[in-house]
């Protein structure tokens, strides 16, 4: 419920009280929005109360409506319609809402007090052995977002991030520097670090495929070459020596790191998004491997012939997983085993989130269950907000191929893109040179944050880059537009020394104008939502259908024009609220929306 429902909620509990001696309980009250082909405002369900009151719907909706108008300043009007109660909220009521509104700065939000309970959220999660590119960018938009909305709803949160820094991979992409990169660096190829190593990933994998081509025609079988390549091979002795501390190996990952971990801070900055602690794999996995040895030492796990470490959840309905490797080594669930613990150590965390995509379901089934048997009591709670895949109008990318869309082009491409679309339309003729770069970044990236946030999370989605940086739809430049065009006006009252710092309560409102003050109402009701559903979506969706009622609103009534004094002065206060919710909706999604435009 949002505050006006909450209110006519309590309303309506006084009055059945009153007039039936029924004690009802605000959750229970039933309230929706009027149908557009009724008059009013909200629809009060009376059937519930047809059994104790002794009454049919109608009359029991006759008399709560005038028990409500009488003891109320709240309720206009009212009429029933089949044991439906329309309710017209008072212009008062509305006028003293925006009144409201326009002097809270976090109207919508509830800030956290330091004694309030702690979310950790954990998003990005990228292997060092390749760029972020855009599945990436998806996960980080929404880890950003859920985080913020979170904050929002009263919450302390700590943003984290798990690098991926050891592994196969990594040593994929070491090993095909040492063969192919004849000592190179970000700084002699003219090229961000992550960049550089993401490119030797794709060299391992080309020279793979050839090695097992070649095996697979001397007659062995696919399976078998896989397994013998002589290159594969060398790298998993890699993995084994870095494991063991070999200087060498160990000097080698350091450096190349270190280069990831530089362009990774340039992809992050660019996209907005930041992180309150990051975590190494590098340094939970022997901690996850303790956690392994004392589960084996317990008889939660077990040990193969082949010296591998396994779990065997079949009786919880499961499979069988593997934890450590018959060399040791040790994997994914290992780690995050480790992870886990460590950061329950750190903070007194009482919701811990995943974001991580859905092809990760059965992994976190797998970690919560085995945490739990390894006596965690926090096992269980942990949550996987699972999201759907992002791909392109060409279809799937794959890393080692080297056919990914890159976060760092993609990110670029957008901007040069609302560039090329500003200077078509004309949009920033009046701005300086460092505005219009800035602005076009803004509506670049706000282009590219809003298409993917405004999707359903858990819902597979296609990104279209063309699509999503149209001014006009619903796409997040339209909205930064309507944004901007509010400001222009308010700068235009300015100078003309319109006052617009208070409101007469005696105007008279248009229904267009009440319903867009009734839209404004719903906003902390819409963060709420988002922040229990963890959808960005919600808020994307509130901030579009706002800005198209308020668009309306603009086509059809004059405000600087406008003789009224009161009326104008009241437009002005109405879109100055319409803009701050903008904004505070917008970043909750991580999107700045420009002053100009």
């Amino acid at each position: 419920m949002n505050n006006i429902e909450q209110t006519l909620a309590q309303g309506i509990v006084a009055a059945v009280k009153a007039l039936y001696d029924i004690d009802a309980e605000c959750g229970n009250i039933q309230i929706q929005k009027t149908k557009k082909e009724f008059e009013g405002d909200l629809t009060v369900v009376t059937f519930p109360f047809t059994k104790q009151a002794h009454k049919s719907p109608d009359v029991i909706g006759a008399e709560i409506g005038e028990h409500l108008k009488q003891q109320s300043g709240l309720i206009a009007n009212y009429n029933v319609v089949k044991g439906f109660l329309n309710l017209s909220i008072s212009q008062s009521h509305w006028l003293d809402l925006l009144d409201e509104i326009s002097h809270d700065n976090n109207y919508g939000y509830r800030v956290a007090t330091p004694d309030a309970p702690l979310m950790m959220v954990e998003y990005s999660s990228p292997n060092t052995n390749k760029p972020l590119h855009l599945g990436h960018v998806r996960n980080n938009l929404l880890g950003h977002s859920i985080a913020e909305i979170q904050k929002a709803n009263g919450w302390n949160v700590v943003k984290t991030n798990i690098v991926n820094d050891r592994g196969i991979h990594i040593c994929k992409s070491m090993l095909a520097w040492l063969r192919f990169g004849n000592g190179v660096t970000p700084a002699t190829a003219g090229k961000k670090g992550d960049h550089l190593v993401g490119d030797f990933y794709v060299a391992f994998d080309k020279a793979y495929r050839a090695e097992v081509k070649e095996l697979m025609a001397q007659g062995m079988s696919e399976e078998d070459a896989k397994k013998e390549s002589p290159i594969i091979k060398e790298a998993q002795a890699m993995l084994l020596k870095w494991e063991q501390g070999d200087p060498e190996v160990r000097a080698l990952w350091q450096k190349m790191n270190e280069w990831v971990y530089a362009g990774f801070d340039e992809t992050y900055k660019e996209m907005g998004v930041s992180f309150d602690k990051i975590y190494y794999e590098s340094q939970t996995y022997l901690v996850g491997k303790q956690e392994v040895e004392r589960g084996l030492e317990a008889g939660i796990f077990y040990r193969r012939e082949d010296g591998s470490v396994w779990a065997n959840l079949t009786n919880d309905g499961l499979d069988e997983k593997l934890l450590l490797r018959t060399d040791g080594t040790s994997v994914y669930m290992t780690q995050d085993i480790g992870t886990a613990k460590m950061r329950y150590a750190d903070y007194p965390i009482n919701k811990m989130v995943y974001v991580v995509g859905n092809e990760q379901n059965y992994h976190f089934q797998v970690l919560s269950l085995l945490l739990d048997k390894l006596g965690f009591e926090w096992g269980k709670s942990l949550v996987h907000f699972s999201y759907g895949m992002v791909e392109l109008p060409e279809g799937k990318m794959k890393s080692r191929e080297g056919t990914v869309v890159d976060a760092d082009d993609l990110m670029a491409e957008m901007v040069a893109t609302a560039r090329t679309t500003s200077e078509e339309s004309g949009k920033l003729a009046d701005c300086t040179p460092e505005e219009f770069q800035n602005t076009c970044r803004m509506i670049g990236l706000g282009a590219l944050k809003y298409f993917i946030l405004k999707v359903d999370p858990r819902k597979n989605m296609m990104f279209n880059p063309k699509e999503s940086i149209d001014f006009n739809g619903n796409t997040g430049p339209f909205i930064q537009y309507t944004h901007a065009r509010i400001k222009s006006v308010l700068r235009k009252a300015t100078e003309q020394n319109i006052a617009y710092d208070h409101l007469d309560k005696d105007v008279t409102l248009s229904e267009k104008e009440t319903y867009l003050i009734q839209m404004l109402s719903n906003f902390p009701g819409v963060v709420k939502e988002a922040g229990t559903q963890f959808s960005p979506a919600l808020i994307a969706n509130y901030v579009y259908d706002l800005v198209k009622e308020y668009n309306q609103f603009y086509h059809d009534f004059s405000m600087l024009k406008e003789e009224d004094e009161r009326k104008r002065r009241f437009r002005l206060v109405l879109s100055q609220a319409v803009a701050k919710v903008i904004a505070q909706g917008m970043h909750l999604l991580g999107i700045e929306v420009p002053e100009r435009m």
